[in-house]
């Protein structure tokens, strides 16, 4: 009885065949192909998202210092921070630049509380080498247009 248990055991092949292997790899690259691609573009559209989060950050800041002081504040970029300053009073820190915006300017242009807009602009999204995302105090966040 051992005996012929030990004798199946060795007569058994073991191992996965060179067809089954290839098929395997093949599998694996066809799921790489497919997902690769995905996972990049989601790292733009973070970028996407933060240019969005950023400019109703400021607006919302703008229109709380319009509140107070009826000059069109200017909003700058200094040290990684988001800064606002009226006239040349000290600049107000509105807070950092979000993850991976690239290069971000931003133009404020308007008159008071309810007729201002606010765009930025900012490289590595979705829409192309630069893009433009802006906030109008009437109209709201617009959508992210490609600039050039």
């Amino acid at each position: 009885m051992i005996s012929r248990i030990r004798k199946s055991v060795e007569d058994k092949d073991e191992g996965f065949t060179l067809i089954e292997l290839l098929v395997v790899v093949i599998i694996l690259g066809i799921l790489a192909a497919i997902a690769i691609p995905i996972f990049l573009n989601q790292s733009k559209k973070a970028i996407d998202v933060s240019a969005k989060a950023d400019v109703s950050t400021i607006a919302k800041q703008i229109a709380t210092s319009l509140v107070d002081e009826p000059t069109m504040p200017t909003v700058k970029i200094d040290a990684g921070s988001y800064t606002m300053a009226i006239g040349a009073a000290t600049a107000t820190i509105i807070g950092p630049v979000s993850g991976k915006l690239v290069s971000p300017l931003i133009a404020v242009t308007g008159t008071d509380a309810s007729n201002f807009t606010v765009t930025l602009t900012f490289t590595g999204g979705t829409k192309g080498p630069a893009a433009t995302i802006a906030y109008n105090a009437a109209t709201g966040l617009s959508d992210i247009t490609a600039k050039g």
